[in-house]
């Protein structure tokens, strides 16, 4: 045995004299916190960086048998999950592990607000921050996409809707991103690329960078009420606090960290144990809804908003309200870079967590059982109704033809007959020409996605010459036993 030690340091002395990683790791370890640091509400980065390493090892894995295209994403899912041994629980780890770093990565984000270490002279940290959180949001989404089923057709969808939104540019970001106008054979693998190594190549130089920052400026102190962050005093303050008081990052503040970051990834091992992978549901298929399309948690709250939005302000408030919360996020540490940190004396970031979390709560809630959800039953309990075929022509009863073949209702609704997800069709022709149905059914748009690709040119034709008359002025037939009544009562009349 001590042979074997005295090679192992021989080998680690040689390793060192070359690399010289030994100074700077060590020093990094033992770099000096405020004694106030060492808490349970400072352990959230360091667990959102363990399960970062955790995706990278197990995304990894999964890569080695994940086939990116449109017709083998799918089938290789399924392998993973029933042919292989452990599959399943390796796409469990992942996709769970997804769930738990967006919420860890908030509640972080929350707690510096919330502690006021956004100010000076962190704001470079601050805004490193909300380029990670938008990161880790890129992740999910994509990694929703990847596993290319119903819910992932449906999100690609909406997603790209969205982006063909943004003036000017909407279109070539649709083009780039889906690699078409629609929906098609490259887009899986521009998903692929982006999940695999644009993102998480950004995201690794921006964490690098972030935690760069944190061995460089300190970690932030505990607020104290009344303790006012001046530029011109705080660095020295700050000092005079590490030399009085500071203790060593590891083993004081590194075992809190390291005990939290070991219950959460016992947590997402548990849930990956409990509840297994997450997908995927059914094969894509525009032409047939088979399951009732949402996105993972983390997205949840977008899809009810958008379904409870007017048409009339999904474009203004999906284009403006996220540029204008992420501008006030970066500009924040500039306009609020001193005075006070701790939270009794700050009563309006308070009341914004809590607007915001109640906000975002309510809509995951409310979106669990919609209401505007599919009716899978809607396009075949009924057929078409008689006063939106009397007087058609042979093609326009050839769309009404296609409006009930390919499951329209299901979404739709005629005069108040079919599924609520979408608008009621009875008048569309009044709000939309035949250009933009045109548009609308090939390309998708809010919540609808792009059916391109399910209708041959004959049958869009046909489908859009029956939405043109639906105009609003249709009248259901009158009832015959109404008709008969109303003729005895006037034959009785006329006799007194």
């Amino acid at each position: 045995m001590s042979g074997l030690k005295q090679k192992g340091i021989a080998i680690y002395r040689w390793l060192d004299s070359r690399l010289g990683l030994a100074g700077p790791v060590i020093e990094a370890a033992e770099h000096p916190i405020p004694k106030s640091s060492a808490s349970w509400w400072y352990v959230f980065g360091s667990a959102a960086t363990v399960i970062l390493m955790m995706q990278i090892v197990t995304g990894v894995l999964l890569a080695l048998v994940y086939t990116p295209t449109a017709r083998d994403a799918w089938n290789s899912l399924n392998f993973l999950n029933h042919g292989l041994t452990l599959g399943w629980f390796l796409r469990a780890l992942h996709g769970w592990g997804s769930d738990f770093m967006v919420a860890i990565v908030l509640i972080h984000m929350t707690q510096v607000f919330m502690f006021g270490a956004y100010k000076f002279p962190r704001e470079l940290t601050w805004i490193l921050g909300v380029f990670l959180l938008l990161m880790t949001f890129g992740m999910a989404f994509t990694g929703q996409v990847l596993r290319f089923d119903q819910d992932a057709y449906w999100g690609i969808g909406i997603g790209a809707s969205i982006m063909a939104r943004v003036p000017f540019v909407g279109s070539k970001l649709v083009h780039l991103l889906l690699g078409g106008p629609i929906i098609g054979a490259t887009t899986v693998s521009r998903f692929f690329a982006l999940h695999v190594f644009v993102i998480p190549g950004i995201l690794l130089a921006f964490v690098g960078l972030h935690v760069w920052m944190v061995l460089r400026l300190g970690i932030n102190e505990w607020p104290m009420p009344g303790r006012l962050v001046r530029r011109s005093t705080y660095i020295q303050e700050y000092e005079a606090e590490i030399h009085k008081d500071g203790v060593p990052f590891v083993p004081d503040a590194g075992w809190t960290d390291a005990m939290f970051a070991a219950a959460i990834i016992l947590a997402i091992m548990a849930c990956a144990a409990l509840f297994g992978p997450i997908g995927p549901t059914g094969p894509p298929d525009p032409t047939i809804i088979q399951t009732v399309p949402k996105p993972d948690v983390p997205f949840l709250w977008i899809y009810a908003l958008l379904a409870l939005l007017p048409p009339k302000l999904e474009t203004p408030i999906l284009l403006i309200v996220p540029v204008v919360v992420i501008c006030v996020m970066l500009a924040l540490p500039f306009f609020a870079g001193e005075g006070e940190k701790h939270w009794s004396r700050r009563p309006i970031a308070v009341l914004m967590v809590l607007v915001i979390a109640v906000s975002l709560g309510t809509l995951t809630v409310v979106s669990l059982n919609p209401p505007w959800s599919p009716e899978m039953t809607a396009w075949s309990a009924d057929p078409v109704q008689p006063r939106f075929l009397r007087g058609r022509t042979p093609l326009e009863r050839q769309g009404a033809i296609v409006f009930q073949e390919k499951q329209c209702r299901n979404c739709h609704a005629l005069a108040g007959l079919g599924g609520k997800r979408g608008p009621d069709l009875a008048s569309v022709a009044t709000r939309l020409t035949e250009d933009e149905l045109v548009r609308q059914v090939l390309q998708g748009g809010g919540n609808m996605p792009a059916y391109g690709s399910a209708l041959s040119p004959a049958q869009t034709t046909a489908l859009v010459a029956f939405l043109g008359t639906l105009n609003g002025n249709e009248r259901p037939a009158r009832d015959p036993s109404l008709e008969l009544t109303h003729s005895n009562a006037a034959q009785k009349q006329q006799k007194f």
